[in-house]
């Protein structure tokens, strides 16, 4: 039989990855201070015995003020990357042939809030444990967030420094890619859009001005990260707004950041807009990176409601993109990608102390 499609090898960039299953980016917000802790020493270390392709881990704040909420992680001083570099190296230890990837972010207007769990909204301006936000404009997330500050020259200057300092610890850590955050309403993707971008200079207006700093930082990120480790990007592909970030500005981003240099782009959707009336259900997001991978020619990585394991394998199999990431689906099962190989009759990576946990009619299913 011949191996299915979900399976088999892909590059991005110069990494090798062994199938095409992407663990995505899923915050946590369980960190100390912007500092990784034995909540993450578990939860990475459980994924990192997956047998997924590639392990992103959760969007890390370049600077204290882009943390989504004040318990989310951080990269932007040697206390952060201390407490990541432990939990990195336990993983390194245990999982050394899982490739690992660090998602770089800053929220923007959408920081400062509380956990999911405690409502999730934008922290008022008497908790000590909130901030002032700042963003391209002074337009608020939500109507009755504290509006941001609007980031000036020197902002930005700062701002595209701190992505490439952040860049240079990850080098350090020794994750084998960077995937930079302009999804989901955060910082980049909030200049990328004209719904939050009301800007009047270089920065604002025009498609080429709103793609600007993104394009900036994307291009710090690839000059601070080693040359022969990937930068990739995450897109919303649309802000399922009218007026809004759509498609059509998606694929031209995308262009620009291939010839950059980008190695891949993640394709989601959504978050930038309260009034976002997303269509919900199994694929919904597959059309937009289907219409990327038409326009690009580094690989696309499809996410959104992907929970089958046939699903996945057509989508891989008729082209519509060269991966699938999963998210709250490899957070309800874990090894998903065991089960995946199981029920399409390929091999997966398991560690030799569950080995003997392979069914007894799977004699196949776990490769050394």
């Amino acid at each position: 039989m011949s191996t299915p499609a979900l399976f088999t090898p892909v590059l991005i960039g110069s990494l090798d990855l062994e199938n095409r299953i992407v663990i995505a980016p899923m915050c946590q917000y369980s960190a100390q201070d912007g500092q990784l802790n034995d909540w993450h020493l578990m939860h990475y270390g459980q994924l990192a015995m997956s047998g997924a392709g590639l392990l992103i881990f959760e969007a890390t704040a370049v600077t204290p003020e882009g943390r989504i909420s004040w318990a989310d992680a951080g990269l932007y001083d040697d206390a952060t990357e201390a407490a990541m570099s432990r939990v990195v190296q336990a993983v390194r230890r245990w999982a050394p042939s899982m490739p690992l990837a660090l998602q770089l972010a800053h929220a923007g207007r959408k920081a400062g809030c509380a956990q999911p769990w405690k409502g999730g909204r934008q922290l008022p301006a008497d908790d000590p444990r909130g901030w002032q936000t700042v963003a391209p404009s002074a337009l608020p997330f939500a109507s009755d967030d504290r509006p941001p500050q609007a980031l000036d020259a020197a902002a930005l200057k700062r701002l595209v420094e701190d992505f490439a300092t952040a860049a240079r610890r990850a080098a350090r850590l020794g994750f084998d890619a960077i995937e930079l955050h302009a999804a989901h309403g955060y910082l980049l993707h909030q200049f990328l859009s004209p719904l939050s971008n009301a800007r009047t200079d270089h920065y604002g207006g025009s498609l080429e001005n709103r793609m600007r700093l993104p394009l900036e930082v994307f291009e710090a990120l690839r000059a601070a990260f080693p040359a022969d480790r990937p930068v990739t990007v995450r897109v919303s592909g649309t802000d399922w707004v009218d007026g809004g970030w759509d498609i059509d500005q998606t694929i031209a981003f995308a262009r620009e950041l291939e010839r950059l240099g980008c190695a891949a782009v993640h394709v989601s959707s959504g978050g930038l807009d309260p009034r976002q009336a997303i269509p919900a259900g199994p694929n919904y997001q597959v059309p937009l990176a289907r219409a990327v991978r038409a326009a690009v020619d580094m690989p696309v990585i499809a996410v959104g409601l992907i929970t089958e394991p046939q699903q996945a394998e057509a989508i891989i199999g008729t082209g519509e993109a060269d991966m699938v990431a999963l998210a709250r689906g490899i957070l309800y099962n874990p090894r998903w990608p065991w089960h995946a190989a199981a029920a399409l009759g390929a091999g997966v990576t398991a560690p030799p102390q569950y080995w003997r946990s392979q069914p007894h009619n799977l004699k196949s299913l776990f490769e050394a």
